[in-house]
């Protein structure tokens, strides 16, 4: 016994039975331009970072790498957390990193790293021995804060240039993200510790001669800016495109 198959059709069918292709083509017009404001302003707010968002914690939380923006391997954590732990034992002294994908619009590294540090630490007894380190991933910016104690073994100089030399360095020469923590990590460790600073990385300088390659920021303007024509275009184009064929049409 057989039985009947029917075959579907191969080819997608622009002009469903009942209506004609010019409103087929207007509704296709009209969807175009509804998707317009979504292709240009995107999503991008939904995935900032406020301080509201970040977990609770607390001095004394056994918490050393917070990695919300997924840049650090599972090896890196390990390996970080086992030396910050120990330093937090040995020297009572507590360090956290701090990783986050977009900041809320308007809103400075600087400034969320100095209200996340309020939250988790909020009294200047809970800040004393405190250290945090934060980095956003989409501008590859960073703060870091310390707590009074602290700042008897860790100068603000060190501190800066842990966070600006030591960790940005590699971040900035090809997006090293593990290398720029373990580094950073390991460097605080020794000086928290009371050992000599072992200093930023060494820069070997480059001669580097003018070419005629684009910046990242200016490629991005340029292929921004060819989206954008090529939507208006086609805003326009398309609707009159459909008027005339409505009037031959007719």
């Amino acid at each position: 016994m057989s039985a009947m198959v029917k075959r579907l059709p191969l080819h997608w069918n622009w002009n469903p039975p009942g209506r004609t292709f010019a409103q087929t083509l207007i509704g296709f017009s009209i969807a175009l331009l509804c998707a317009v404001p979504l292709w240009l302003t995107g999503v991008p707010e939904a995935e900032a970072t406020g301080v509201y968002s970040m977990p609770n914690l607390a001095a004394g939380d056994p918490t050393w790498v917070i990695d919300q923006a997924t840049t650090l391997s599972r090896i890196t954590r390990n390996e970080i957390n086992g030396e910050l732990e120990q330093l937090a034992q040995t020297t009572g002294t507590e360090v956290r990193f701090v990783t986050i994908h977009r900041l809320d619009y308007g809103e400075s590294i600087d400034d969320f790293t100095k209200k996340l540090f309020q939250k988790w630490f909020p009294t200047p007894e809970a800040q004393a021995n405190q250290v945090l380190l934060v980095l956003d991933n989409v501008t590859n910016t960073i703060a870091i804060q310390t707590g009074a104690e602290v700042k008897t073994t860790l100068t603000d100089d060190i501190a800066e240039s842990v966070a600006q030399e030591t960790i940005l360095v590699p971040v900035r020469n090809g997006n090293k993200y593990n290398q720029a923590f373990i580094d950073a990590s390991d460097r605080l460790v020794a000086v928290l510790s009371g050992q000599p600073d072992p200093g930023p990385p060494v820069v070997n300088d480059t001669v580097q001669t003018e070419g005629t390659f684009a910046r990242a920021e200016e490629t991005d303007d340029r292929s921004a800016t060819i989206i954008v024509v090529v939507l208006l275009v086609l805003a326009t184009v398309i609707p009159m495109v459909t008027y005339y064929f409505y009037q031959m049409q007719s």
